[in-house]
């Protein structure tokens, strides 16, 4: 399980569309998911303790978010042959579980997250009303424990400035997390 880093974000980058299957039986794509101010793509997956440390901040940020007019999805691309724990059947589980508030989705040819360049879970894509890549950062001061619950919210606080000003903070800190598991091709 290597530990990556998200690289700086590109300021401007434009979303790539997708259609993808959902756990809830649905196909998900940026203009189902997008909100009127913006679109937070989560890369996301059941198994890693970087994942699960945050994952309740995640359904709070995302249901905040919300209200200031950010969608978000949440896209699980990694191999599960060798993590039986990020299986289709198990995302369901974990959506039901958790009772997320976003559509969570299967990458299975992985082809968006190659497209977008994810690295790892948690990677965190913040776009404007254009869909244009805002923030690129961590949710806050976690790791595979969470941060103490008063740390600064350094994506939800991200996404308001994007939602208010269709841009985002010029200084963000990368977000950490276990590397995509790719297909062995």
């Amino acid at each position: 399980m290597a530990s990556l880093e998200t690289p700086v974000c590109d300021f401007g980058w434009k979303a790539i569309d997708f259609n993808l299957p959902g756990v809830d039986g649905k196909h998900y794509n940026l203009a189902s998911v997008k909100g009127e101010k913006g679109l937070l793509v989560m890369f996301i997956c059941n198994h890693c303790p970087y994942v699960k440390a945050v994952r309740e901040r995640i359904i709070r940020d995302v249901k905040e978010l919300r209200e200031q007019g950010i969608g978000a999805i949440a896209i699980m691309s990694n191999d599960p042959s060798d993590y039986p724990e990020d299986s289709f059947e198990n995302m369901g589980r974990v959506a039901r579980e958790y009772a997320y508030p976003f559509p969570y989705v299967w990458d299975e040819t992985q082809e968006v997250a190659k497209a977008y360049g994810a690295v790892c879970t948690p990677d965190f894509f913040g776009f404007n009303h254009k869909l244009e890549l805002q923030y690129r950062g961590r949710l806050d001061a976690s790791r595979k424990e969470a941060a103490p619950v008063d740390a600064r919210r350094d994506l939800f606080e991200g996404m308001l400035q994007v939602a208010r000003t269709g841009g985002g903070p010029k200084d963000q800190i990368p977000s950490i997390g276990c590397s995509i598991k790719w297909r062995a091709d």
